[in-house]
């Protein structure tokens, strides 16, 4: 494959990938949308992080269902900062350090 070639499959890759996320903000920059689509929308943020969490929670395999427990006992301490402190970054950061101790004294 020629260098051109590969330039323009990237850049045309690039564009693909873009249009679909910048496409529905510019048909909905200038609309009013009702509240209950914006408190809709509001929760999708929430959705895609609970999603995130449970899928990394629960392994599966064999047709059985079980939790992760090394994740588990990362998850807690990490839930109660986010409680307690309601920052992102202080979240992210001490969930980060418990997976850290645990996958460091914890060989589960």
């Amino acid at each position: 494959m020629s260098m051109n070639i590969m330039i323009w499959t990237i850049i045309g890759c690039a564009i693909v990938t873009w249009l679909p996320r910048i496409i529905p903000f510019l048909f909905v920059k200038h609309v009013k949308l009702p509240a209950i689509v914006m408190k809709w929308l509001s929760f999708i943020p929430i959705c895609i992080l609970s999603a995130l969490v449970v899928e990394n929670l629960l392994v599966s395999g064999e047709g059985i269902t079980s939790l992760n427990w090394s994740v588990v006992f990362a998850f807690i301490p990490t839930l109660l900062l986010a409680i307690w402190t309601k920052s992102l970054s202080v979240t992210v950061l001490g969930g980060v350090i418990s997976m850290a101790i645990i996958r460091i004294y914890l060989p589960i």
